[in-house]
This record gives structure tokens, sequence and C-alpha cells, in this order.
């Protein structure tokens, strides 16, 4: 086994065509600092076979340092689970279906209008 410093950083896979995705981008990177690499699914989806680009399209992937991959709500909270003060998210997300299920559906409605909640916001 690795030590950890010689472990690749975990990544999270965002729509780098998104104006929301970006900015959501730029506050979890604000709040994971170093610890998580973020990078838009346009740059990496070829050096990723093993992640549909159909996948990389409907929802942010995260790979982490084992090489597991998550999509959607448990992308978002395994990315946060890195920050100082964030692991509470994933815990509930692992623990407590309810939280997970409610947060998977408005997860999808948000990437499915994503678009058009950049426009609502202003955001493009």
């Amino acid at each position: 086994m690795q030590p950890e410093s010689e472990s690749p950083k975990p990544l999270l896979i965002y729509d780098g065509d998104c104006s929301l995705c970006l900015r959501c981008v730029d506050y979890g990177r604000s709040l994971t600092g170093d610890a998580v690499a973020y990078r838009a699914y346009q740059q990496v989806a070829g050096k990723l076979p093993q992640i549909p680009i159909e996948r990389f399209r409907a929802a942010a992937q995260f790979v982490d340092r084992d090489g597991s991959i998550s999509s959607g709500a448990e992308a978002i909270f395994r990315a946060l689970s890195y920050a100082p003060g964030w692991k509470w998210l994933l815990w509930l997300y692992v623990h407590v279906p309810l939280f997970a299920g409610i947060s998977e559906r408005v997860y999808a409605w948000v990437a499915r209008h994503r678009n058009g909640l950049s426009r609502l916001l202003g955001l493009h």
C-alpha cells in the first residue's frame, strides 16, 4: 500500500460548460483547498474510459484515492468530506437513507435544469 502522501488526490469532475457548476466548484475549492483536484469532464473524459460520457453529462463524478467512483449528490458529499467541518454531510448520506434519497432527487433536478438556473441566477 502506498503512503497517503504518494496517493493521487481525489478528483471531482464537473461540467466545464455550466456556469452554475463552475460557481459551485469555486465554492467547493474554497472549502477543500488542495485536498481535492477539480477538472472539467471535457478535459478528462478520454482519460477515464471506465466512466461513460453520459454519466459525465448527467452528473458530477468523484474519483476517490482508492479509485472508487461516485456520482451526483454522493460525489459532492465525498468531495466535501475532505473539507474541515463538512464530513457530517457524507455521514448523513451514508447512514440516513431518507437524506440520501432526497439529496439525489434534488441534485438530479438541479443537474437537469442547470443551464436554465444559470440564466435565472445571471451566471451566464
